[in-house]
């Protein structure tokens, strides 16, 4: 039997709890702080892709609230929770897959 084992057990865990930070934990908590900022920067007139699928131009931000309202097209509006909204777009962009 090895004496003296307990050291050499820490050194390994610590090396996988590096690996565990490094490699799980500060990539999630990077895209957690990006989704935060994209959505309390969400303005009148941004173009945005909800989880849905759905791409539409904000129309109305409440403040007192979570939701927006986006327009699909010309005639077509919908209120969503500030929370779907995935990615803002390009301006432009719905015109260009219309």
């Amino acid at each position: 039997m090895q004496q003296g084992g307990g050291l050499e057990m820490i050194v390994i865990l610590a090396v996988f709890g590096l690996i565990f930070y490094f490699m799980i934990y500060r990539p999630q908590a990077k895209r957690q702080k990006q989704q935060r900022d994209l959505l309390s920067n969400l303005a009148k007139g941004d173009e945005v892709l909800t989880n849905g699928g759905l791409i539409g131009r904000i129309t109305k931000v409440s403040a007192e609230n979570e939701n927006i309202v986006i327009a699909l097209n010309d005639t077509t509006e919908v209120v969503i929770s500030r929370n779907y909204v995935v990615a803002v777009l390009p301006k432009g962009q719905m015109k260009a897959l219309s």
